[in-house]
């Protein structure tokens, strides 16, 4: 094993001349710049909220995933079986339920609608009809 003492000038001038750029280095600190980086998805589990409570969390991802430059939202609503809103006549047997409620809010609310694309139902592998996915309008420089 040769000691450090022993580097050959060849070697210790390489060595100065890569510490001077070492462009094969990650630069974490550097990256923290471009923080206008596109984020694929944000996915969020609204599972024991309340309908009230679902809209107001909704709205408030919305618009914080727009102004963190997501593309999408995977929002996990389950399927609506545990649901008690069919004991209650005065409750709509569907839009009591966050799968449908939740995109009939967000195209009803003009703000949120004005930042989404689209809301479909997600893949199988997300989540299938407990999920759905919202496609985020791309409002880059907006914010």
């Amino acid at each position: 094993m040769t000691n450090k003492k022993d580097l050959s000038k060849e070697d210790k001038d390489t060595w100065q001349d890569y510490i001077k750029n070492p462009s094969d280095v990650y630069d974490k600190d550097r990256s923290k710049s471009f923080t206008n980086k596109v984020k694929d998805r944000f996915k969020f589990d609204l599972h024991g909220y309340t309908l009230s409570g679902a809209n107001t969390k909704v709205k408030e991802l919305i618009i914080s995933c727009i102004e963190n430059n997501f593309r999408e939202i995977l929002l996990i609503t389950g399927k609506g079986i545990h649901s008690t809103n069919e004991k209650d006549i005065y409750v709509s047997k569907d839009l009591g339920k966050l799968k449908f409620s939740v995109p009939e809010y967000i195209n009803s609310d003009e703000e949120l609608s004005k930042y989404v694309l689209a809301i479909e139902e997600a893949n199988e592998k997300d989540g299938g009809e407990g999920a759905i996915l919202i496609k985020l309008r791309n409002l880059q420089n907006k914010f």
